[in-house]
């Protein structure tokens, strides 16, 4: 598994509704409230060979309230 990070910026008012739909969508690993430019940071695993890029647009950019994301990739844990 390819373990990758999304923070993401909600609309207004919204993080508890993108957080929530995350969740239900049983997607990502672990999901965490933050502070500061963006509102969430998100874990996600894929499996080797997967396009991170086709998850995030597919997966995580069609949830409703999400207003910018940046994508993280790992390397290698230590």
């Amino acid at each position: 598994m390819v373990p990758f990070f999304v923070q993401i910026k909600c609309q207004l008012g919204r993080s508890y509704d993108v957080a929530n739909a995350l969740a239900d969508a049983e997607i990502a690993s672990e999901i965490y409230s933050t502070a500061g430019e963006f509102d969430l940071l998100v874990k996600f695993y894929v499996t080797e060979g997967t396009d991170i890029g086709h998850f995030v647009n597919q997966k995580v950019h069609s949830v409703p309230g999400i207003q910018d994301t940046r994508t993280l990739i790992t390397f290698k844990a230590f």
